[in-house]
């Protein structure tokens, strides 16, 4: 599949910040990941530890928290991990499922998905 990126908004939960990004679609990530130092300004506590396996293999631990992700009209609350700080911005699977789209591999852009599945 290759890759593309999307718009993506994320809002504290308590409504009072907005950040806009334009986030590269990773199916291959299971969260969204964004730079530490914009989920603090955007006032989003960290509530938990995670840890993932890079591209590289490499395992790291990561502080993890909430925030609301709005993409083409639909919002959720989500999980978003603290990511180095200037790296590009990552929509996980976890958040895309979330939001009921899908990823058209053929036209590289995102699709409302029909049907939830079990």
């Amino acid at each position: 599949m290759g890759t593309f990126t999307s718009p993506l908004r994320l809002d504290s939960l308590d409504g009072t910040r907005s950040l806009q990004l334009n986030a590269l679609v990773d199916t291959g990530a299971s969260y969204t990941i964004v730079a530490s130092g914009l989920l603090r300004e955007l006032g989003v506590p960290p509530s938990g530890e995670v840890e993932l396996v890079l591209a590289d293999g490499r395992r790291a631990v990561y502080a993890m928290g909430e925030a609301r992700a709005t993409l083409d009209g639909r919002s959720i609350p989500t999980i978003v991990v603290f990511g180095d700080d200037g790296a590009e911005p990552l929509l996980g699977a976890y958040t895309l499922e979330g939001l009921r789209l899908a990823v058209d591999p053929a036209n590289l852009r995102l699709v409302p998905l029909p049907y939830a599945r079990a």
